[in-house]
């Protein structure tokens, strides 16, 4: 299958991305009335919409979704050459997956920037078109921590601190693939690691034998 497999990845957190936006947009109403409880009150499904990036951060309007929503399309271009390009350079399986898995949740929350807005009607208000202004669904919601942090604490310390992120299934795609990627650098680039150390290796043969025949030939 050569380096499809990966596409293949990509596809499968893509699809199950979307239906998992469908389903949420389909079976539940927006915040607190439609929540719904998985473990306690720790890990719940609540329907959100989010209009920009992570943690809702938004671009100045009218078209700064646009500039935000051309520029995921441009990432996602440049990831689906990148796998190819990994493939191609024999890099290991396990860090094109991971890429792949990047490519995939890239692609997920694309897709609702893009045609949310005509399928499910939830562009902005004010938006100048519903195209490319579509807002993101979120849905899974852990409430990790909410208080005031101890004062002993070195420069947080006494500050009230929420720390509850909804997020969806692209969004965890992402962030598994870049942590799997931080937690096994030595093993992914270990072949990198490895070729600088045969080149001076090789460096310093040639070096030898070009001293040796300068020797025979004195």
């Amino acid at each position: 299958m050569k380096y499809w497999k990966y596409y293949l990845a990509a596809l499968l957190v893509i699809g199950i991305d979307q239906l998992s936006k469908w389903a949420t947009h389909t079976y539940m109403l927006p915040g607190m009335p439609g929540e719904i409880s998985l473990i306690g009150d720790w890990a719940k499904l609540h329907y959100i919409l989010n209009p920009g990036m992570a943690f809702g951060v938004e671009l100045p309007p009218p078209y700064g979704k646009i500039l935000l929503t051309s520029f995921r399309l441009v990432a996602m271009l440049g990831g689906i050459y990148y796998i190819r390009r990994l493939w191609q350079q024999h890099a290991a399986p396990g860090f094109i997956f991971c890429v792949a898995l990047i490519l995939g949740g890239a692609v997920g929350n694309l897709i609702d920037s893009i045609f949310y807005g005509i399928i499910y009607n939830n562009a902005p208000f004010g938006a100048p078109t519903p195209w490319f202004h579509g807002q993101v669904i979120d849905m899974l919601y852990l409430d990790l921590y909410e208080g005031i942090l101890p004062s002993t604490w070195p420069l947080v310390g006494g500050y009230h601190l929420s720390l509850w992120p909804i997020f969806n299934i692209a969004d965890s795609a992402i962030f598994i693939g870049v942590m799997l990627i931080l937690l096994n650098q030595n093993r992914f680039f270990i072949h990198e690691q490895a070729h600088p150390v045969a080149a001076d290796d090789s460096a310093a043969a040639q070096a030898h034998r070009d001293a040796e025949t300068t020797e025979i030939a004195s």
